[in-house]
């Protein structure tokens, strides 16, 4: 698999399924928080299926000279 997303993209998707499973693991928000389980794996693995499934990708483009 090739990674497709950036540095900054994994640590945001981490921290933001970090709090989404915590609130929900907490009773702070209802059972849709585990849905924070998506960006969390994408964040951690480095690759989101959506993005391949589109073209995309947030890493940067290396320099060809």
């Amino acid at each position: 698999m090739v990674i497709n997303v950036s540095h900054f993209d994994r640590i945001m998707r981490v921290v933001t399924g970090l709090v989404l499973v915590i609130a929900a693991t907490t009773g702070f928000i209802g059972m849709w928080g585990w849905i924070g389980l998506v960006p969390l794996i994408t964040g951690v693995v480095g690759v989101c299926p959506i993005y391949r499934m589109f073209g995309m990708s947030s890493c940067p483009i290396p320099k060809t000279d």
